[in-house]
């Protein structure tokens, strides 16, 4: 590509240039203490030693479970070095789903600083993280395998990301190196980043996408990624205060609590220029209030786990139109297709031209690969909008659209204006199985600590915002919404709670 920007050709070398030019620079915080970037490498070398060492071979996978700290991260550029493929398992899953997803993989090494699953079968290797350690301690300090020629193939699997199933059970979305390295190349080159970037995340590093937005992404601005530990609030604003964060990465609920948190104040927060936030999760007031408290600009993004990780971001200047989560970044095309269905492919033009891989399919799934990739596109199942400033709006889930008497409702539209009713601190809107209408429209809402709930004056505020068939026809009251690991709710959760709680509004309400 010629004229393009200079990228690397997937993870195994996505730290040569901090190497050759800063190389005693700070790569990476954590609690168990800080790595420059030649520490870093040399630390990999010898991770992938002890995984060559344990008998994996390239294309064989290797499941993780860990927490937040250098452990896992040096394990990752390990595996990626070696030809391994990836798949992270979320420490906050049950048994039945970690063994569900090992099996599935078919994992031939299981590291894990927790239990392990009595129903993992046969054939997988399992290592807790003192064994793991002791197994990198004795491995040589360099790499014997590692060559010019053994380098692993760029566009080969390299990591299986898994995520949420129409069949009951999670389908896994295969990348291969050099997709998992292009949001960090895009951002960086569209935030024009340097080495003053010290970028944190909270977010758990079991999730494919915030790899890609770590060390992924600030070792291409050769800068510093602050890995946080715990997610609690006072954990978070520590490493913010005490690590210098120029920008986090956090999930709505988060913001809200930093924002009506008494005791944080805004020079805790005084060395961020930005916060990331789901777009479709965050309201325009939370938004609007975590700026004007702390005087932080607070970025709305969209991205997906077959993207994988970054799809639009906020521009760091001008317009943001409310409910919208940015503009694609460089290296994306986004189409609307027929149906309303978001679709992703390559830049045509310019030097991003080409540079975009979506993932490579669902593991061991063809016939949903084949659905998701059909013309070589990514249909990416959710229904939205460029609107003419280039702005990405997302409307919601396709899936989670909901059809009222032939009637479109967008959760999305629903839940924004349910935001902005009084009482109302977090909302989540899904169809209600209906035998005449084919669906109700159904809300629960987790009131703002201290008030006193009132749907009557929540469905009025409604009424004033929404066509009639748009307004929800049951809402019920919760102390908290359920949310996964993301911090997104399930929407499958929410159904759940709507059929099974005595709804808050009187019988009156339903269906005028």
């Amino acid at each position: 590509m010629s004229g393009g920007p200079a990228l690397p050709a997937g993870v195994f070398d996505v730290l040569d240039r901090p190497l050759r030019e800063c190389p005693d620079r700070t790569a990476l915080v954590t609690s168990s203490g800080d790595a420059t970037y030649a520490e870093l490498d040399s630390l990999a070398s010898r991770c992938a030693a002890a995984l060559r060492g344990l008998g994996v071979a390239p294309g064989d996978r290797v499941a993780v479970s860990l927490p937040n700290d250098l452990d896992i991260i040096v394990a990752f550029h390990a595996a990626m070095r070696i030809g391994a493929v990836w798949v992270g398992i979320n420490r906050a899953l049950a048994d039945p789903e970690k063994a569900y997803m090992i099996a599935d993989a078919g994992a031939t090494l299981y590291l894990t600083s927790d239990a392990v699953p009595a129903s993992l079968r046969d054939g997988t290797r399992v290592l807790g993280l003192d064994e793991w350690r002791s197994s990198v301690e004795a491995a040589p300090p360099d790499d014997p395998g590692r060559t010019a020629s053994s380098q692993p193939d760029p566009l080969s699997p390299a990591a299986i990301a898994y995520t949420s199933g129409t069949t009951g059970f999670p389908k896994g979305a295969v990348h291969c190196q050099a997709a998992l390295v292009m949001p960090g190349a895009a951002t960086v080159a569209r935030r024009g980043w340097g080495p003053e970037l010290r970028k944190g995340d909270s977010l758990p590093l079991t999730i494919l996408n915030m790899l890609c937005l770590t060390t992924l992404l600030t070792a291409q601005a050769r800068a510093t990624a602050v890995i946080m530990e715990r997610g609690d609030t006072s954990s978070i604003v520590e490493s913010i205060r005490d690590q210098r964060v120029t920008v986090w990465n956090g999930p709505p609920a988060q913001l809200h609590t930093l924002l009506h948190d008494p005791s944080v104040s805004p020079e805790d927060l005084s060395t961020l220029d930005e916060v990331w936030v789901g777009g479709g999760d965050c309201p325009d007031a939370l938004r609007a209030g975590f700026e004007e408290r702390f005087g932080v600009r607070v970025s709305r993004t969209y991205g997906l786990t077959e993207a994988p990780a970054l799809v639009s971001i906020d521009d760091l200047e001008g317009t943001r139109p409310s409910g919208t989560s940015g503009r694609p970044l460089d290296h994306i095309h986004i189409r609307t297709g027929d149906d309303g269905e978001l679709v992703l492919s390559p830049t045509r033009t310019g030097p991003w031209a080409g540079t975009y891989r979506a993932f490579l399919g669902y593991w061991n799934q063809p016939e949903a690969t084949n659905s998701v990739l059909e013309g070589g596109e990514l249909h990416t199942g959710d229904l939205g909008l460029l609107e003419g400033d280039g702005h990405l709006r997302v409307l919601g889930r396709r899936s989670q659209l909901i059809i009222r008497g032939g009637a479109n409702v967008y959760p999305a539209e629903v839940e924004r204006v349910l935001a902005e009713a009084p009482g109302v601190n977090a909302c989540a809107v899904t169809g209600i199985p209906d035998e005449r209408l084919g669906e109700r429209v159904g809300a629960v809402i987790e009131p703002t600590p201290g008030s006193e709930p009132d749907a009557a004056a929540i469905i009025a505020h409604c009424r004033v915002a929404l066509a009639g068939y748009k307004v929800p026809e049951r809402v019920v009251f919760v102390e908290s919404l359920p949310r996964n690991q993301m911090g997104k709710v399930p929407r499958d959760a929410v159904l759940r709670i709507l059929q099974a709680q005595r709804p808050s509004t009187p019988d009156a309400m339903i269906g005028k």
